[in-house]
């Protein structure tokens, strides 16, 4: 290998090094903020957690305010990218339509009850006064990105004929909170660990008064 390959190779793996340390850094964040609030988070507790000295996760993020904010948007990408997979799958195929919107709600319900997701809604909750702003990261890089994701599914499906003319955002949004909307009781806030079987039971109740409302024959 010549000096240039040479060169290159190690810039390549010190560029990968630099991002590997990264989402340590911010794994490690989002796990120690959700455990102990931010005000008792400690950066050294966080770069013992993440394997790097403390003076890395500064070089990497500079203070701990940026530190929470960083962490948060690292979780909200994941989210936004376990949804979309799982809304790929809701389209027009010729086969039984309350069949899909089970399979896809069923894991659009995974999604949501997973333990990162409820120590993200969790960790939201707690911090919210304080840092309103991380509302806005949520909402703006998840949240509103899945709702039209999972509206324009639905539009497609009432040009299609297979679901009813309506407002297709209201029928996302109708859909969403009849998946959720009883899994903060039954989950405890995430602390109760929700069946699988029960999850299905959920998604089969809530796809059926879905139907029943926007349903093509629905009246």
């Amino acid at each position: 290998m010549n000096g240039a390959g040479t060169s290159a190779g190690r810039g390549l793996a010190t560029a990968r090094g630099r991002i590997d340390k990264r989402k340590a850094i911010l794994d490690a964040a989002f796990a120690v903020f959700a455990r102990q609030g931010y005000a008792q988070a400690g950066v050294d507790v966080i770069a013992a957690e993440a394997g790097v000295a403390k003076a890395t996760v500064y070089n990497h993020f500079g203070d701990k305010e940026t530190l929470l904010r960083q962490a948060i948007t690292a979780q909200a990408d994941r989210a936004l990218a376990r949804n979309m997979a799982t809304l790929e799958r809701l389209t027009d195929d010729g086969g039984e339509l309350c069949a899909t919107l089970e399979e896809v709600g069923h894991s659009l319900l995974r999604c949501y009850c997973d333990d990162s997701s409820w120590a993200l809604r969790r960790l939201l909750a707690a911090e919210l006064n304080q840092f309103p702003d991380l509302l806005d990261i949520v909402q703006g890089r998840a949240a509103d990105r899945v709702a039209q994701a999972l509206a324009d599914r639905l539009a497609r499906l009432m040009l299609a004929g297979r679901l009813r003319a309506a407002d297709p955002a209201q029928a996302a949004e109708q859909f969403g909170a009849l998946l959720t909307g009883p899994m903060e009781a039954r989950s405890r806030l995430g602390t109760r660990e929700v069946a699988d079987t029960e999850l299905r039971d959920v998604t089969r109740a809530a796809v059926h008064t879905f139907l029943r409302a926007f349903g093509p024959d629905a009246v």
